[in-house]
């Protein structure tokens, strides 16, 4: 059985750095896609970050240069390192998975599966 189980979110002043992270089992991270999705209420669930199989990143042009994704394979984990946090950053985070990236930003929809999330508010 795969669980996805995120963990780190919080409550952080503007300009401040919070440290997710989802910790897998049942698959290894190091050998899938793996991304890191928001859900701000009233919106659409987004993808902010993606790491492949051969430690390929992208990410959203809202969180470039602000946002690092990236795998710990020996403790089968991926993280989001999260700087420079804004409230338009405000959402539930969550991480999911596919057998492979295929370029550019996945959609929800092509991920297989899913942790139940970490709310990050960004708030003075």
């Amino acid at each position: 059985e795969v669980q996805l189980v995120e963990s780190g979110g919080g409550l952080v002043q503007p300009g401040g750095s919070l440290r997710l992270s989802c910790a897998a089992s049942g698959l290894t991270v190091s050998r899938y896609c793996m991304a890191w999705f928001r859900q701000a209420p009233g919106k659409e669930r987004e993808a902010v970050a993606v790491i492949g199989m051969s430690g390929f990143t992208n990410y959203a042009d809202s969180v470039k240069g602000r946002f690092t994704i990236s795998k710990d394979n020996a403790k089968n984990i991926l993280a989001l390192q999260m700087n420079t946090l804004k409230p338009e950053d405000t959402a539930m985070y969550y991480c999911a998975e596919r057998a492979y990236c295929s370029g550019g930003m996945p959609t929800p929809e092509v991920m297989n599966y899913w942790g139940q999330g970490t709310q990050v508010t960004v708030s003075s």
